[in-house]
């Protein structure tokens, strides 16, 4: 699920005390305390430190935005390395062979026989090898 902007405004709008459109660390860590997140000065810095994109010391709008959206991106490539982890054939760790591929379509209720698999697995073989490894399979998912 994508936060729209008017979420990131209000996310912004609750830190951002003295209302010129940036969070401070000073308002960061009062807000935080508030909310049961005891943080001391150093940690906030260091918090500022990881969420502040353009490096002004504080949090805009646009780190928000650009905060979550990296969030989003983790969380989507460790779901896919879960699913990329069942579908790995057990001989040849790290890649998926076509038998590895009928067998899970198989368990998902889709059967296909190994020359379909072969196909599937040859559309997003970028080097050829007959085998899917992770990058691949992203590239393959994303579709």
């Amino acid at each position: 699920m994508r936060m729209v902007n008017t979420d990131f405004e209000r996310v912004l709008n609750y830190f951002d005390e003295d209302g010129d459109g940036k969070i401070s660390p000073w308002e960061l860590r009062k807000k935080l305390g508030v909310m049961g997140d005891e943080l001391g000065l150093k940690e906030v810095e260091l918090l500022m430190e990881e969420l502040d994109c353009d490096g002004d010391g504080f949090l805009s709008l646009e780190d928000l935005v650009k905060v979550t959206e990296a969030a989003g991106e983790e969380e989507k490539l460790r779901d896919l390395g879960e699913a990329f982890e069942m579908y790995n054939d057990c001989e040849m760790l790290g890649f998926i062979t076509p038998k590895s591929l009928q067998r899970m379509l198989s368990r998902l209720g889709e059967s296909k026989s190994i020359h379909q698999c072969t196909a599937m697995i040859h559309h997003f073989d970028l080097n050829g090898d007959g085998l899917l490894n992770f990058h691949e399979f992203t590239l393959m998912m994303d579709q």
